[in-house]
């Protein structure tokens, strides 16, 4: 397997496909998936000519399943580590819901000062923070989170079945379409990864405040979201981004899910195509 070693010897295993030359795509996977929730987006810019990148959160998938470091701050060193290695520049961005928090940080404090990033799009994105504040009165009570911890300690394989046979990717409503094989491939990804990461990443995706990120990128940034979204729910988080970026394109999908990138991947394929070529 392809890996780097980070500086407190955690091991995180990336995907590069594509021609070395080629403009890179970083992509930042959601929790508690792994660098194969991107294999539709991977495929498809690699046959447009496109250089491709995605890793392994620590703990997830076939990194390094350690006990500590799940936070945002490691989440976007790790990355680092990665673009250093392989020495990326010009590269674009690209994170799902905890994975566009990740972009974003890595973006804000490592990527932008090093002139390494051209662009970000964030997707069904985490920021600006998900969890209900006196600063964010329009957040998900932390009991939404202490019931996500709860059903993760008593009955993992379970709650990841739930998960995806449900409001992920929107199958839990009247009209969806849904594939036994998307759910299998969640939960196959999620069962990969380790419980320690996993339980810890619910508050970094949930209690991070990315404000402050998002007043620092000064690169375009398209911001994609699912008005049907019930993950991350659009109003307290693209509707927010949005105001805070400086060079920001929102785009709106009607009746979309959390898991837009794979129900409907011919839609938004070539909408972050349009922008990453514009």
């Amino acid at each position: 397997m392809t890996t780097i070693t980070t500086k407190d010897a955690v091991e995180i295993f990336y995907k590069d496909w594509g021609p070395r030359h080629a403009q890179p795509l970083v992509f930042h996977h959601g929790w508690p998936l792994s660098s194969d929730d991107w294999d539709a987006q991977m495929l498809y810019f690699l046959n447009k000519g496109y250089r491709v990148v995605a890793h392994d959160r620590r703990g997830h998938g076939r990194s390094s399943q350690v006990g500590d470091g799940h936070d945002m701050d490691h989440y976007a060193a790790d990355i680092a580590a990665v673009v250093k290695h392989l020495d990326l520049r010009n590269a674009v961005h690209i994170g799902h819901s905890t994975g566009g928090g990740e972009a974003l940080h890595y973006a804000a404090r490592h990527g932008q000062s090093e002139g390494r990033v051209a662009k970000l799009v964030l997707i069904g994105a985490v920021p600006p923070i998900m969890v209900k504040t006196p600063a964010n009165p329009g957040g998900l009570p932390i009991e939404v989170f202490d019931g996500f911890r709860t059903q993760l300690s008593a009955n993992r394989p379970q709650f990841y079945l739930d998960i995806a046979s449900g409001p992920f990717y929107g199958f839990n409503r009247p009209d969806a379409k849904v594939s036994q094989g998307v759910i299998e491939n969640w939960w196959r990804q999620g069962m990969m990864g380790g419980a320690k990461a996993h339980y810890d990443g619910i508050k970094a995706f949930s209690e991070t405040d990315f404000t402050e990120d998002l007043k620092i990128i000064d690169v375009p940034t398209l911001v994609m979201h699912g008005d049907d979204d019930q993950i991350v729910p659009i109003a307290d988080s693209a509707l927010l981004s949005v105001k805070l970026l400086k060079r920001s394109t929102l785009k709106v999908y009607e009746k979309f899910s959390h898991g837009m990138c794979t129900t409907h991947a011919d839609v938004i394929n070539p909408d972050q195509l349009a922008f990453i070529s514009s």
